[in-house]
């Protein structure tokens, strides 16, 4: 139970949320990501964005982190900060100086101008959320997607229907379709040619060698190691192109080559 004198953070664009708090409220609210609240302004081309308490700016958060999630989830953090004393500025500025956590579009390297991305979306929110994110990063440039589907859920194919809306984004789709208890063939059929399954990481690997080219974005998406496909990957590029594979700290991170 939340007391009266401390503070709800509250997405302001759930309805869901909303029809909770009509059954009875007894704490100050602050609604993030709706107009009446803590917003944020449009992302530039390096993931930093403005932000605004009723309208009012309250600083820029200038970190290399990609999504509308993370941006939400960063007007939360502040207003919650503020609430237990912390200005916005300095929440502000200690989110600036945020290292994006491993897993979460972290860049695994790049070869030939290929970038090799990791990320643990393992759901088709996530998926969603994941993709259409890069996609607001890297513009009209090419997103190769890459999905083993290994959670219980998954491998069951509870959530199958919902793939194709949530690849939608990518301008190619892999799949590793071995040990499932469905057909992925058939349940991202609604994609057309630009999505392909297959039985073994060796041929996967050979295919995304084959379609890849330089200012490509492969984003590889599971909750499980994937075989070491991103190293794999980054292998047989290195020994395609026979150029070195790039890593950085930037790369680590969440920066873009």
């Amino acid at each position: 139970t939340i007391p009266g004198n401390g503070l709800i953070v509250a997405n302001g664009r759930d309805e869901n949320i909303e029809h909770v708090f009509e059954r009875g409220l007894w704490t100050p609210v602050e609604r993030f990501g709706s107009v009446g609240g803590w917003t944020a302004g449009e992302p530039d081309a390096k993931g930093h964005f403005d932000v605004f308490f009723n309208s009012a700016l309250q600083g820029r958060v200038e970190w290399e982190i990609i999504g509308e999630h993370n941006r939400m989830n960063a007007l939360a953090a502040i207003a919650a900060a503020r609430h237990a004393g912390v200005p916005a500025a300095t929440a502000i500025d200690g989110l600036s100086r945020f290292e994006n956590v491993k897993r979460r579009m972290e860049i695994r390297g790049a070869v030939h101008g290929i970038t090799v991305y990791d990320d643990f979306a393992h759901h088709p929110t996530a998926i969603t959320t994941t993709v259409e994110g890069l996609r607001a990063k890297v513009g009209k440039a090419r997103i190769l997607a890459v999905l083993e589907p290994r959670s219980n859920t998954m491998k069951l194919g509870v959530m199958k229907a919902a793939l194709p809306a949530s690849l939608a984004a990518a301008d190619q789709v892999y799949c590793f379709g071995a040990n499932l208890g469905w057909d992925a063939a058939i349940a991202l059929a609604p994609l057309g040619d630009k999505a392909r399954v297959f039985d073994t990481l060796d041929a996967l690997v050979t295919q995304l060698v084959a379609d890849a080219r330089p200012g490509d974005h492969v984003l590889m998406m599971s909750n499980g190691g994937f075989g070491g496909i991103h190293a794999k990957l980054l292998e047989a590029l290195h020994q395609h192109y026979h150029e070195d594979i790039v890593l950085t700290a930037m790369h680590r991170y969440g920066g873009y080559a």
